[in-house]
């Protein structure tokens, strides 16, 4: 495995580019059951489809991808996306942790770097997500983050066969907690 190219480092976790060397990971998290069902998605993707998507990925202006890098073994454990709209300096935010890496806090600190990149170095305006009501762990580390409420889907999602609202949710450059970890 080739070193990563880190662009921010925080206390445990780094941002790094993502690679084509670590696909079959990223595939394996996105594919894993609880990954999906976290999405409200209700089928897995394909090999042939994710290798595919990364190629058209690697060359779209509006995605900011980052690999998520335990700093202690320079393991990648996650990715986050920005997928960013130009035209009003704004973004949506999407991770993905691998399911070895959950429960230990790191899902707070890759968002946290994730939006002092977005803040500090691509000087965007506002940051939002969705996320499933349901999913209180991951509304919890996004709140730590420094991301407030913003809106409710009602009935948007799909969760353990049931339906369930979207939370909308959104961060502001004059929210965002504590200083930059760019040096």
């Amino acid at each position: 495995m080739n070193q990563p190219h880190l662009l921010l480092s925080g206390e445990r976790l780094a941002l790094a580019m993502t690679t084509a060397e670590h696909l079959r990971e990223y595939h394996r998290w996105e594919n894993d059951p609880e990954t999906i069902l976290g999405y409200g998605n209700q089928a897995p993707q394909s090999w042939e489809t994710r290798a595919a998507g990364y190629e058209a990925q690697a060359r779209s202006d509006r995605q900011t991808r980052f690999e998520i890098v335990r700093l202690t073994d320079d393991r990648p454990v996650g990715t986050t996306v920005l997928y960013v709209d130009h035209a009003v300096r704004t973004a949506e935010f999407v991770m993905v942790l691998a399911p070895e890496a959950r429960g230990h806090g790191f899902a707070a600190e890759a968002t946290l770097l994730t939006l002092d990149w977005a803040f500090h170095m691509a000087a965007l305006r506002m940051v939002w997500l969705k996320v499933l009501e349901p999913n209180v762990r991951a509304v919890r580390a996004y709140e730590k983050a420094g991301f407030r409420p913003a809106g409710r889907l009602r009935q948007a999602g799909w969760w353990r066969g049931e339906s369930c609202d979207e939370l909308l949710m959104d961060a502001v450059r004059a929210d965002f907690p504590g200083p930059s970890a760019i040096p």
